[in-house]
């Protein structure tokens, strides 16, 4: 299926690759279904992309990347609205910003999904060890053009 982005233009997505929301996203309750798009070959980032809505995209990864010890307590309501009965058939991804020159996650508010159904919702967890801000790495400075002169 083709979908219109703000940023890729519009792109061929396999409808596999969608994962949808039924509850939305927090700031986002209308926005349900998006479509999961690998941002390169070797990467671990990947931008979910609203299929409604083409202005809308976060970049997400597995928390885990990058902070190993990362563990979630998932309430059975929770994991009944998304399918599952035990946290084993769920991927985790949280959603990415750009801080200055640091990539940091919402540790807070992670997104689960039912590998099977592709079936999401968001968590908001009461665990003050995680931020909405978590620090997962920074970006690597690109060395600084040198300028020819003649």
């Amino acid at each position: 299926m083709i979908i219109k982005t703000s940023r890729f233009g519009g792109i061929e997505v396999d409808s596999q690759l969608f994962l949808n929301f039924p509850k939305g996203l927090l700031g986002f309750p209308d926005d349900h279904e998006f479509a999961l798009i690998q941002t390169g070959e070797n990467s671990g980032f990947y931008w979910m992309q609203s299929v409604g809505r083409p202005d809308l995209a976060f970049v997400v990864c597995d928390p885990r990347l990058f902070v190993p010890d990362y563990k979630l307590s998932i309430k059975p309501d929770d994991l009944a609205a998304i399918g599952l009965t035990d946290a084993e058939g769920c991927q985790v991804f949280v959603i990415v910003n750009k801080v200055n020159d640091v990539l940091t996650g919402n540790l807070q508010g992670p997104l689960v999904v039912n590998v099977s159904t592709r079936v999401g919702r968001q968590l908001v967890l009461a665990d003050k060890r995680y931020t909405t801000r978590h620090s997962l790495m920074r970006i690597p400075s690109r060395p600084e053009q040198v300028s020819k002169t003649a």
